[in-house]
Order: C-alpha cells, then structure tokens, then sequence
C-alpha cells in the first residue's frame, strides 16, 4: 500500500551520502569560467522532492513532438477495477483519519500488514488522534515484519535512530535492504547509501548503482543525480548510460534540487556530458543562486564578470560576490575585482545584495 514517506534528514546524520558537488572556479582563461565538479561525500540523505514556482525552470531542450508540432496521442482509457475495495485506505486518502482508523484496527489485529502499516502512519503524525509515536513504533514493526515494504522502509529509520525502539543498525540495514528489495524508492536510495557509505571507492558505488537506477525512475530527485554522477564518473560503463548522464542531471534540475541546478549550469559551461551551451548554463546558476546556493551565487558573479551567457555587469557581478562572501565562500580572484570597481558600483552592489531576498 503506497504510504507517503517523508525522510527526517536529522534520522541519517550518523551516514555517508554520495558525491555532493563542490566544483572550484579556474579563470586560467576567460573561456573556461568554471571547472569541473569532484565528487566528495555529503551527509545528507533526503527523499523529497521540492517543487520549482512555476515559470522558473530553464528550457532545456526541444522534444520531438514541439520540433515535429504532432499531437500527443490520448490517454488510453482507464480499465475497470474490479480488485477488493480497501475502504480503509480510502477513508485515509480523504482525510477520514477516525474512520480510516477504526476500519484498519480489526484487520491489523488480525495481522494485516497493510492494515498495520496505516494505523502506524496515523499515530505518526497525529492524524484526527494524539500523536504516539511508541505505538505507532509497535505497529511499523509489526507490520514490517509482516513484509509491507512502506513499513520496513520507516522502521528501518526508527531502528538507526533508536527512536521509540532498541537501536540496532544490523537489523536497520536488513530491513532497509528488504524495504528496497520490495521496491519502495526512498528505501532504494538509502540502501544504496547504504551501501556507498560501507564500501569505499568504485566498488560501493557499482554496489549502489542498480539501487540508484530504481529509485530515480521513481521520482526521487536526490537519486536522479547520484545517477548522473555516477554514470560520468565511472569509467567502464557502457556509453549508452553514460550518454544519459546529462539528463538524468537535467531531471533532478527541475524537481528543484539546488544543488543538481548548480552542477546543471557547470556541466552546460563546461560541456560536461554535452555540448557547451553558456546560456542555458548561466541560466541554470541563476536560478540556483536565486533558491540561495551560494557556490551557484560565486559562480555567477564569475559569469557576469567574463560575459559568458550574459553580457557583462560589474554591479551585478559584484552584488553575487557580496552575498557569498557574507554566507562565508571566500573567493581572491573574486576579492581583487570587487575592490578594483568604483566606488558608486559598489554601493550599487551592496544595495542589491541587502535587497535580495532568495525565491523558494
């Protein structure tokens, strides 16, 4: 049964997550502004999906239907159900928690792990009902034992935190593994962090890879780029994963994972896994900064000042600067241009930068 899983970042501090992108500029040349990324671990694991404001997301790209102006064919028509009607799940998805509730308890009773599952989520966040999370801990375990993947995915976490429950990582992993296994995506992305974590080098990212796969192709944002990653980073895949690199990055992008539209616009600058394309580049780092990632805010300024998918602006350039430098990313190069402007363009700057205010 399809439960909502949200993934407290705070439950995972104690493990290692995959390639966080921390690129450094070069301006060597003025037609190289930005070098390529390397891949460092980060501590974070997360499975939301952050949606853009509409109207914010770059193009990248014409499909073939816009190129060819065909219509997209119709839906093809949806097929009777005639499966058992689950009237307890029903009552949750329309926010019937009491009756949700009192439809489920006499089947999870009766060892129904779907059943126990949905009790489980209802205590969790207080739904119509006091929030309990040791019951709803009691339950998550019954019901992951019972083999509801949903449920192994969210005891596994109560496990590693030792919340509500004994904390036992052995049996953490074995259910996060079986939660994966049974095809739940954030299980899928944190077992292969899992995995990464435990087994240094390309070994643990070839271990993680198929997990990775499963869970992009489900949605998860933080999966689609560990993929791009991945695929540009190993050397003995076969070209034609490695030629979707770019678009599995482009995917993350536009769920709205700021740190993919940074790596997006580097990738574009640079010609990482494509062609070159400044301007789709600047764009993808403009949109980063604006969401407040300050590595995309340094790079931008660097953009500005070398003209590259723009033309040249001193004050903007310089406000980027400022609003880095105030979030602590030092940057020399960056340093000796802003004190070289007039003093007028950086009293502009510094009055831009107190006037932003970053979109979500």
């Amino acid at each position: 049964m399809p439960i909502p899983a949200r993934l407290s970042r705070c439950a995972l501090l104690c493990m290692t997550a995959l390639l966080a992108v921390q690129p450094e500029f070069v301006l060597a040349q003025a037609n190289e502004a930005i070098t390529e990324p390397s891949a460092t671990p980060s501590q974070t694991f997360r499975t939301d999906r952050p949606q853009p404001p509409d109207g914010t997301i770059p193009s990248d790209g014409v499909g073939v239907f816009d190129r060819m102006g065909a219509k997209l064919p119709d839906l093809p028509p949806e097929k009777e159900y005639k499966g058992q009607i689950d009237e307890a799940f029903g009552a949750y998805q329309r926010g019937y928690y009491l009756t949700a509730m009192d439809k489920a308890l006499p089947r999870a009773q009766l060892g129904d792990p779907a059943a126990q599952t949905l009790i489980a989520e209802i205590l969790s966040q207080g739904l119509g009902v006091k929030r309990d999370m040791k019951n709803a801990a009691f339950w998550y375990g019954k019901a992951a034992e019972g083999g509801d993947p949903a449920a192994m995915f969210k005891y596994a976490l109560l496990l590693m935190e030792g919340n509500n429950v004994t904390r036992d990582k052995v049996k953490a992993d074995e259910f996060m593994r079986k939660a994966a296994d049974g095809g739940n995506p954030s299980a899928e992305f944190n077992w292969a962090q899992t995995l990464v974590a435990d087994n240094p080098g390309d070994k643990g990212l070839k271990l993680a890879l198929p997990y990775y796969e499963k869970s992009a192709e489900q949605g998860v944002a933080d999966a689609q780029y560990a993929v791009a990653q991945i695929y540009q980073k190993l050397s003995d895949l076969p070209d034609e994963k490695k030629l979707l690199a770019r678009e599995w990055l482009a995917r993350a992008a536009r769920a709205g994972f700021d740190t993919a539209q940074l790596d997006m616009g580097i990738w574009l600058v640079n010609g990482i896994g494509g062609p070159k394309d400044y301007v789709r580049g600047f764009e993808w780092l403009k949109l980063a900064a604006n969401r407040g990632n300050v590595v995309a805010q340094n790079k931008l300024a660097h953009l500005y000042i070398n003209a590259l998918g723009t033309p040249p602006n001193p004050i903007e350039a310089a406000k980027w600067y400022v609003l880095s430098r105030r979030a602590g990313l030092t940057d020399p190069l960056l340093e000796d241009f802003y004190l070289g402007i007039e003093d007028d363009q950086q009293k502009a700057a510094i009055e831009a930068a107190n006037k932003f205010r970053r979109t979500n």
